[in-house]
């Protein structure tokens, strides 16, 4: 039997994955697949990915088939600084302006039009990928680190900073969702997810040792002490404040009709 892992391969994600990858063996029964987290939101509710650090919303597009694991997540307490708003506009004037939104996260496109509809009122006019015509643009990931020291655009805003200035809770980024096909494998399952968050700690003990691991096999242009800084605005432990907050999303996304309902969350037992 094998365990199919979605992995991403940003910055963000690497305290989940640098231990595994100089480990990875032959006719092991982990087998990772590398993707964004769009790749993996679909992959998870098709059944071809078992468990994957996917966008947030994905459970809520397919909460019968799926779980979510009870202790890990990626999360912000304010400013995430990876999932940001670039803008030639002021964003209270962005209503019926053209906005580009990235195709790599669902979670990403869907927080911005929570934000811009339910907490200032807008609706822009919304356009997949970098589009050169585009007012503003949604970037995630390391283009949106990337972006951060280009100072292309006049203004900028850091989604993780928008929701908690709005609601006073960390926003839920991405969570281990896990497909109810691998629920088969549960001590596989579980050992796996155990060993993952001894690879959070081991990153958070010697992030250097890490990073060196991480960059050799997805380097980054970027230079090594932003790089580092980056760690510091980020949270992995799925708190009860979180999940609160990942519900909350749910329900602020069902009011503009982005998912149907927003579901109770189920986590692995």
């Amino acid at each position: 039997m094998t365990l199919r892992v979605g992995r991403i391969p940003f910055l963000v994600c690497a305290p989940f994955f640098f231990d595994f990858l100089e480990k990875e063996e032959v006719n092991s029964p982990i087998i990772f697949v590398d993707g964004t987290p769009s790749d993996h939101c679909g992959g998870l509710k098709r059944g071809e990915i078992h468990l994957s650090p996917a966008s947030s919303i994905t459970f809520a597009q397919k909460p019968e088939a799926l779980v979510l694991s009870p202790n890990i997540c990626t999360s912000a307490p304010f400013e995430v600084k990876s999932v940001k708003l670039f803008s030639h506009f002021p964003i209270e004037e962005l209503g019926g302006k053209i906005v580009a939104l990235t195709t790599q996260s669902e979670t990403s496109r869907n927080l911005l039009k929570v934000l811009l509809k339910n907490r200032y009122g807008l609706e822009p006019n919304y356009a997949d990928g970098d589009t050169l015509h585009s007012h503003a643009l949604l970037l995630i990931g390391d283009k949106a680190l990337e972006e951060n020291h280009k100072n292309r655009y006049p203004f900028s805003y850091d989604l993780g900073s928008l929701w908690k200035e709005w609601t006073g809770l960390p926003f839920v980024f991405g969570a281990w969702i896990i497909s109810k096909t691998a629920l088969c494998q549960k001590n596989l399952l579980e050992n796996y997810l155990e060993a993952t968050e001894n690879s959070i700690q081991k990153f958070k003990e010697n992030k250097k040792k890490a990073l060196d691991i991480w960059l050799k096999h997805y380097p980054v242009h970027l230079d090594r002490p932003v790089i580092e800084d980056y760690f510091n605005a980020l949270d992995y432990h799925f708190t009860e404040e979180k999940k609160e907050s990942l519900s909350l999303f749910f329900k602020e996304a069902q009011k503009i009709n982005l998912i149907k309902e927003a579901p109770a969350l189920k986590f692995l037992e």
